[in-house]
């Protein structure tokens, strides 16, 4: 009987101290970037840069982002808009490259992602008030150097795992797997060129792709990012009228 309460004790210690270290890496990882109030201070970012892909692609990309979940993002190629915004609640796109150029309400699985990517300050900050979960699972590889893996599970049951550099605490690569409708969704980012604005870090070199094809990422280089700027917001809203299509935002 001793030593079956010893091995209980010991698993649930062993409990707690994973859930403490997931927690301190947290807050290594928020400390690193320039502290829980620096990054509350921002309120709204506005970022400009290009996007290379396969086969020579290039296209410049833009996004603004006002706190707490307003997100609109445009991919600029010969001319013609992509635009995806969320306004909080709605979601729409308009897509010049397939033929429409009217705003249109956007399906289950692209609203998914864009309403993850429209939490302001990502799913770690106050995560236990979002109702996220977090678990620290140990120490892993990223293209051959060592990491700290942290698995976020959010409160609509997606997955991510962060990569931490042990030296820094920032992410070098995030994994998300995606549930929807049956089926998984799952993507990466890798993470690099941190650079300050505002007294917080911010990848300046990113790049994004699917898990089922990981030797095709798409290169994302940000020129320029802008804190606090005057972000209306209607630019989220869904236009009332249809949509003219060119090369800057309206």
């Amino acid at each position: 009987m001793r030593v079956a309460l010893t091995t209980l004790l010991g698993i649930g210690l062993a409990g707690l101290a994973a859930a403490q270290t997931a927690e301190e890496l947290v807050a290594k990882n928020l400390q690193a970037k320039g502290g829980i109030e620096k990054i509350k201070a921002i309120q709204s970012l506005r970022m400009t840069g290009k996007i290379q892909g396969d086969g020579g692609f290039m296209a410049q990309m833009g996004s603004t982002a006002k706190a707490p979940n307003l997100r609109r993002n445009t991919i600029t190629v010969q001319g013609m808009t992509d635009i995806q915004a969320y306004d909080g609640s709605t979601g729409w796109h308009i897509s010049p490259f397939g033929g429409r150029k009217d705003p249109e309400l956007m399906g289950e699985d692209d609203l998914r992602g864009l309403v993850e990517e429209a939490d302001f300050y990502g799913p770690l900050v106050d995560y236990q008030k979002k109702d996220n979960r977090i678990e620290y699972l140990g120490h892993d590889t990223v293209d051959g150097d060592d990491a700290y893996r942290l698995k976020v599970t959010l409160a609509n049951g997606d997955i991510f795992y962060y990569y931490l550099d042990p030296e820094t605490y920032l992410e070098i690569r995030v994994e998300m797997v995606q549930f929807i409708r049956g089926s998984i969704h799952e993507s990466f980012r890798n993470l690099g060129a941190y650079k300050l604005v505002a007294g917080v870090y911010f990848p300046f070199s990113i790049e994004a792709g699917s898990m089922q094809s990981p030797g095709d990422p798409a290169r994302i280089t940000i020129d320029k990012i802008e804190a606090n700027v005057a972000v209306n917001p209607q630019e989220f809203k869904l236009p009332a009228a249809p949509a003219t299509a060119g090369g800057k935002e309206f």
